[in-house]
């Protein structure tokens, strides 16, 4: 991997072998900063510009449980929300995201899952490295976003970050930008595998709050 959190093609494979495993400690990275959540900080702004921590959590129960549907039945829907599986997600967002997170860990651990290799996402068929990935990098950095927005200086893991860094730019392009994500900042050449996967993905590692 080079500095700018690129990889060569044979650990871009080795990487996407093991996204289920990436998947539940990124998984866990995220419930575990679940426990700084209070009622006073929900309506607290965090990194993504577009929500306060509600929202966040509420978008992040919502992406948990498109992974879910890959797992049990191999297909993801494209552009309907999920009911919660949380009564009353709205007022307790912290609550559906456990219970969403426990589903998820619990399906993705079976062998039906196991056994897949193709989820269809909105009618295009992915492999099923590729989608537990990709939820790898969305769940462990929005579990990032959860601890700054509640004020805690809570850093990625760094080895899990390291192999997110390697998988992200095959998973985000200038496409991308700035609809999913905001434009690349500089990390810093003293900056860690945690700090340069915040910086691609266009947060800003050290600003915040």
């Amino acid at each position: 991997m080079n500095s700018g959190g690129e990889c060569d093609d044979a650990s871009a494979v080795a990487l996407l072998t093991a996204g289920v495993s990436l998947l539940e400690r990124g998984l866990g990275y995220a419930l575990g900063n679940l426990s700084l959540v209070t009622p006073a900080t929900l309506a607290n702004p965090t990194p993504c510009a577009d929500w306060d921590l509600r929202g966040l959590l509420l978008h992040l129960d919502d992406s948990l449980g498109a992974l879910c549907e890959a797992a049990a039945a191999g297909t993801i829907a494209v552009g309907s929300a999920r009911p919660p599986i949380a009564p009353a997600a709205s007022a307790d967002p912290v609550a559906a995201v456990r219970a969403r997170g426990r589903m998820l860990l619990g399906l993705w651990s079976g062998s039906d899952a196991n056994d897949r290799e193709t989820i269809s996402v909105g009618g295009t068929p992915l492999t099923a490295a590729i989608v537990t990935s990709t939820g790898a990098i969305e769940t462990a950095v929005h579990g990032w976003d959860i601890a700054r927005a509640c004020g805690a200086d809570r850093p990625l893991p760094e080895a899990l970050a390291e192999e997110l860094l390697e998988l992200a730019p095959l998973f985000v392009s200038a496409a991308d930008r700035p609809v999913r994500f905001a434009l690349p900042r500089e990390a810093g050449v003293e900056a860690g595998s945690g700090e340069r996967l915040l910086a691609f993905l266009g947060r800003d590692p050290y600003g915040w709050p």
